[in-house]
């Protein structure tokens, strides 16, 4: 069976990148592809999509429903080296809009074999890029106590961090865990108190996930890339799907669309200052309606933030 893809805030996302259409985006989480097939259809022919996942399950898919699309270039890689999927495409002006689609996608979840889902028996992995990088169950083999508990508190905000490390410390001690149940029931039976209608395992599963991936640092690596590539008026779009991923990105905006406090008195005009600002933030966070978190759960958590290039 085909694993689907329902993408989150669709028309609020492609809206918010106030699409030219022969302007150049790049859309960071191709995943399957649905905010790059809206893009598309708003492109004339001198338009172009620089798209870009980690996934090579996702670039297969794109390079199957987009390859006679001259307007379309796929990059195999993180969002966080956009700069250099531009360059692969021969891109070296300025583009009009950047869009990060964050977290893990539902053909991702849906695949037992990916190991991302405590839902479903299959090797720990985790890993986006299975061409490189430690799997989530070499990583819990190896790390200390302390690095693992760090990783859940820190990644996951794991109340039981300590708990849940020293555990699996003492599980790998007879038998290294090696699949995704084993897990997901080690957690659980650390965890004496439980979060109503949320899994035991969710926020330990999300940090090990982070930590494999490298998520946040490519989140932040890719922020501090995007003022000096976005073209005067192109528009940065993220959504985000946890508080860790959304903090970076509100801290990073409001930074750059925030002019400093100066002391009183000094022969500084005010517009001055205001427009030494790189960005101006586009309206407030935006949620899922109603209609679309019903249709599709995954949405209940989605946050999406816009900025523009002043």
């Amino acid at each position: 069976m085909t694993a689907t893809h329902e993408t989150v805030l669709l028309e609020e996302a492609v809206a918010a990148l106030n699409i030219e259409p022969s302007g150049v985006y790049v859309d960071g989480t191709y995943g399957r592809g649905g905010h790059t097939n809206v893009i598309l259809q708003a492109l004339s022919p001198q338009g172009k999509v620089v798209a870009i996942d980690k996934d090579k399950e996702a670039l297969q898919f794109a390079q199957t429903h987009h390859q006679q699309d001259q307007r379309f270039y796929s990059w195999h890689g993180s969002f966080g080296d956009f700069s250099a999927a531009l360059e692969a495409a021969g891109i070296e002006q300025t583009i009009q809009g950047l869009l990060l689609d964050l977290g893990v996608s539902s053909p991702q979840l849906d695949n037992a074999e990916r190991g991302f889902s405590f839902m479903r028996d299959g090797e720990l992995d985790m890993r986006m890029d299975t061409s490189q990088g430690l799997t989530a169950r070499a990583w819990l083999a190896q790390a200390t106590e302390a690095d693992i508990a760090d990783v859940l508190w820190r990644y996951g905000e794991e109340r039981f961090s300590r708990r849940i490390a020293r555990n699996i410390v003492a599980s790998r001690a007879e038998k290294p865990l090696a699949t995704t149940l084993e897990l997901a029931e080690l957690v659980a039976q650390s965890v004496p108190k439980r979060e109503q209608g949320k899994h035991p395992a969710t926020r330990s599963f999300q940090a090990i996930r982070i930590k494999i991936n490298q998520e946040l640092d490519d989140v932040e690596k890719c922020l501090h890339q995007a003022t000096a590539r976005l073209a005067s008026g192109g528009r940065l779009v993220v959504i985000s799907f946890h508080s860790l991923e959304d903090r970076i990105v509100k801290h990073y905006m409001r930074a750059q669309s925030t002019p400093p406090r100066l002391p009183k008195g000094l022969p500084i005009m005010d517009s001055a200052v205001q427009s030494a600002m790189p960005l101006r933030l586009v309206g407030k966070a935006i949620r899922a309606q109603t209609n679309e978190v019903a249709h599709n759960v995954r949405a209940r958590s989605a946050i999406m933030r816009v900025a523009e290039k002043v």
